[in-house]
């Protein structure tokens, strides 16, 4: 969330990068000077009355000093702190009106980001390897698309997931599984042995106090699953639990599936303040993922693109303000070498202002090469929040030497998304014969595999 009086001192600056986003600033703000004049006129009122009210609280003291009746002015005295008290009432109810409005207003795009409307506008930083599109896979035969490959093999199956789940699932069978599981175990490896993260484990589900810290909620609520235990009103989706999130209260005692280990990790430190020598705290963790996808409906149906449950690996930062742009390129290129240790063709892409998440300040994506689509699709997305998360989340620390605390900088990115990843090796390791050859990398976490092999169709 932006800060208030940050909004109020920038209001035009505040505009102009809302515009760059695409979005429109009199409907995200509303009536957002009117509100914030009424509030000053009513703090300004309050002061004088409050003013007046001292004044009148001497004159108290000193008629009954002289032993003169001061019961008059006492009484204008009260009528002063009752009126003083309603104006003060009304400027605190603006106040949250105004926040209220802030719950709904996307972060504000650093000034290096470039201004565009689509993805078309993205621009591309670099691609690996690094001699041009030269480098990218060659084949003698026509390469097939992951979901082609996936069910000759006999290591993906859609139609027993569509059976017991519904559409938007996988199951992975035999050594598709594994494959799954040793990206997983490859990707922790890399970034706590050589990348220094710490290792975290949390849960898979989250309250929605979790949801708003991270800026899901309110604003994404229809993109996430919510789990809603019939036994307790408390925890239903209510008219009543959205009016306390606009109204800024943001008490919730009730749980959601987590669309990202972004949402736990993060909020893990939610209400607390680190200490200086805590940063930059780095944080990887391994969680199933779950999407509503709402709105996508039509986009990428065939294979597991677009899924509604789907594995990450998701670094995690906390860094003083600044270091948090030295620190995005570190978790930038800490999920490359995923990557390229993987032996996979990929191109960093900066977002424009318009593809750009509500969260993010800055954002890079990374994109796969996918030869069976002839096509770059996103594998993570990098991103600075600045301290956008962190004021929603009430994260702090304490810097060196001083006695205020401030507020962090929070970023993450994918390292990586595991089934993109998973599709890319079948895709680009494929063989003529219709086997997928395994990434060296990945052999020992394979238990010597080399190669995935045509398995029979299952009964």
């Amino acid at each position: 969330m932006l800060d208030l009086g940050f909004v109020r001192a920038n209001l035009e600056l505040v505009e102009t990068k809302l515009r760059d986003r695409g979005q429109d600033p009199a409907e995200l703000l509303g009536d957002f000077r009117a509100l914030d004049k009424d509030r000053r006129e009513r703090i300004t009122e309050a002061e004088q009355l409050k003013a007046q009210r001292n004044k009148l609280s001497e004159e108290v003291a000193r008629l009954k000093k002289s032993g003169q009746d001061a019961s008059a002015v006492m009484e204008e005295t009260r009528a002063l702190k009752a009126k003083m008290e309603l104006l003060e009432a009304a400027a605190a109810e603006a106040d949250r009106n105004l926040l209220a409005l802030l719950l709904y207003v996307p972060n504000l795009p650093l000034d290096d980001v470039p201004v565009g409307k689509s993805e078309q506008e993205n621009v591309e930083i670099k691609r690996w390897p690094s001699n041009g599109s030269g480098s990218l896979p060659k084949f003698d035969f026509t390469p097939k698309p992951h979901w082609e490959l996936g069910e000759q093999l006999g290591i993906l199956d859609f139609e027993r997931a569509a059976k017991i789940s519904g559409a938007r699932f996988a199951v992975y069978w035999a050594e598709g599984a594994r494959l799954e599981r040793a990206l997983i175990n490859f990707m922790l490896d890399i970034h706590t042995r050589e990348h220094g993260y710490i290792e975290v484990l949390p849960p898979f589900m989250v309250n929605g106090r979790s949801l708003f810290g991270t800026g899901q909620l309110p604003k994404f609520a229809e993109d996430l699953f919510h789990c809603a235990d019939p036994d307790h009103e408390a925890n239903k989706l209510s008219e009543e639990l959205r009016g306390d999130v606009e109204r800024g209260k943001a008490v919730f005692n009730d749980h959601w599936l987590i669309p990202t280990a972004e949402v736990p990790v993060t909020n893990l430190y939610r209400d607390e303040v680190l200490d200086d020598v805590q940063l930059t705290q780095s944080l990887v963790a391994y969680t199933p993922c779950f999407r509503s996808e709402a709105g996508s409906y039509g986009k990428d149906v065939r294979g597991i693109i677009r899924q509604h449950q789907f594995q990450k690996v998701e670094l995690v930062k906390f860094a003083r303000p600044e270091d948090s742009e030295q620190e995005h390129e570190k978790l930038t290129r800490d999920a490359e070498t995923i990557l390229e240790r993987l032996g996979l063709p990929y191109r960093r892409v900066l977002l424009c202002t318009g593809d750009m998440g509500f969260s993010s300040a800055k954002t890079y994506d990374l994109e796969v090469w996918l030869p069976g689509q002839n096509l770059y699709r996103e594998i993570s997305s990098c991103s600075n929040f600045w301290d956008f998360q962190a004021r929603r989340a009430n994260i702090r620390y304490r810097p060196k030497g001083q006695n205020k605390s401030a507020l962090v900088h929070t970023l993450n990115g994918s390292g990586l998304a595991v089934g993109r990843t998973w599709l890319a090796i079948v895709e680009n390791y494929q063989q003529a014969d219709g086997s997928v050859r395994i990434p060296d990398a990945l052999i020992p976490y394979m238990g010597g595999v080399e190669c995935i092999g045509h398995g029979e169709k299952r009964a």
